[in-house]
């Protein structure tokens, strides 16, 4: 198989799963616990911080230990929206992660006012390629400022790899005094990351993007802001998530931390190289697929990234003759495959559905070769050959 869904998830390393048996094997005990036991698990997990925090441009007191991204994007929001009781809008945009998107939207829900009148939405625009408006941003501010729990926009998109301008905007949220979180689960090993830089007040990651397990992520939470903890049962993580911690997925998730900055800071500028492979795979498409749409391939995006639309054809369908073919890709987020609807990031782009409906992301690891992509052009256009000999 060539494996080209790594925005979904990646292969753990080598090291990662080592790790992770060690800290299964050796480091079992409760990091709360006071004998031997409980404090070797907490230097584990101290130790993994620390690597996470340097990853992050953070300090490891910034660093909120979590079971993943959209854990980490809830508490954002969600500990944002009950920290101030006269902050009641989350503002945010409909091309977001579910994690962000569905969460905002349910803020607005009637099971979630119950009893409150807290909760409330808006929406930023974007513009044709898929970027945020930060003229009616900032306009928005202007007016609501005091009413802001929180402004939560991603750094790159996880279907498109459209980056969005974090800098620009976290400096229009400080102009207002407004909290900025920014989503960068897709951006962990494959971004240079420094949360300080950026300016943003909270920002989210999760171990498997960057060959890290599953089940862990962190939240980054810059020193003075406050959260109401979501997680409630225990002092972990200075109250602000309870729970026992994951000692064996943090010990991997740091050591995943450990390489990807290792590997970001190698020379010749690595993900440089997997971009043009990415940029010629799309262009050999382009070429052989009639009508094939490269979104998004006018402006910045994660090197990893690419997400080519075939129009009247069904993305579910594609992917299953590509898998067949031995292709393994995804239509847009993970989460969402197996929905006959066409992706509600592309149509807040202002993609047409016929469009939308056959787009399919490809998504490449440090570890795709350029003999990998040459093979999946050729499973692509046979793919959509299969395909549209089926239909009507």
């Amino acid at each position: 198989m060539i494996y080209l869904d790594n925005n979904a998830t990646t292969a753990p390393s080598e090291a990662v799963v080592e790790a992770v048996r060690q800290a299964l094997h050796e480091g079992w005990g409760n990091p709360s616990s006071v004998h031997p036991f409980g404090a070797q698990a907490r230097e584990r997990v101290e130790q993994a911080r620390g690597q996470i925090a340097l990853t992050l441009g953070a300090s490891p007191r910034e660093i909120v230990l979590t079971s993943g991204g959209t854990e980490s994007c809830n508490l954002a929001l969600l500990g944002s929206l009950g920290h101030e009781p006269r902050r009641h809008l989350i503002v945010s945009a409909h091309t977001e992660h579910a994690a962000v998107r569905e969460c905002a939207a349910g803020v607005e829900s009637a099971e979630y006012r119950a009893g409150s009148d807290r909760g409330e939405v808006a929406w930023v625009d974007l513009d044709a390629e898929g970027r945020v408006d930060l003229g009616q941003l900032a306009r928005l501010l202007g007016s609501r400022a005091q009413e802001v729990a929180v402004v939560s926009l991603m750094w790159a998109n996880n279907e498109t790899g459209i980056i969005q301008p974090v800098v620009e905007i976290a400096a229009i949220c400080r102009e207002y005094g407004v909290r900025f979180h920014t989503d960068a689960t897709q951006c962990l090993g494959r971004l240079v990351i420094d949360a300080a830089k950026i300016g943003c007040d909270l920002l989210s990651v999760s171990a498997h993007k960057a060959h890290g397990p599953k089940g862990v992520g962190a939240l980054y939470c810059r020193r003075g802001v406050s959260l109401v903890g979501q997680m409630v049962g225990g002092p972990q993580e200075r109250g602000r998530r309870g729970g026992t911690e994951n000692v064996a997925g943090i010990c991997g998730f740091g050591v995943a931390c450990a390489e990807s900055s290792s590997w970001l800071a190698s020379a010749p500028s690595p993900w440089s190289r997997l971009g043009q492979q990415r940029d010629a795979f799309e262009s050999s498409v382009a070429a052989s697929v009639r009508g094939a749409v490269v979104i998004g391939e006018r402006v910045p995006r994660l090197w990893n990234t690419s997400l080519i639309a075939f129009p009247r054809l069904q993305s579910e369908a594609l992917l299953m003759e590509l898998g067949r073919l031995g292709v393994a890709a995804s239509a847009g987020a993970a989460c969402s495959s197996g929905s006959l609807d066409p992706s509600p990031v592309l149509l807040a782009m202002g993609i047409d559905r016929s469009v939308a409906h056959g787009a399919v992301r490809f998504s490449l690891s440090r570890h795709t070769t350029e003999r990998e992509l040459d093979a999946a052009v050729d499973c692509v256009v046979q793919a959509v050959q299969a395909v549209a000999r089926s239909m009507p």
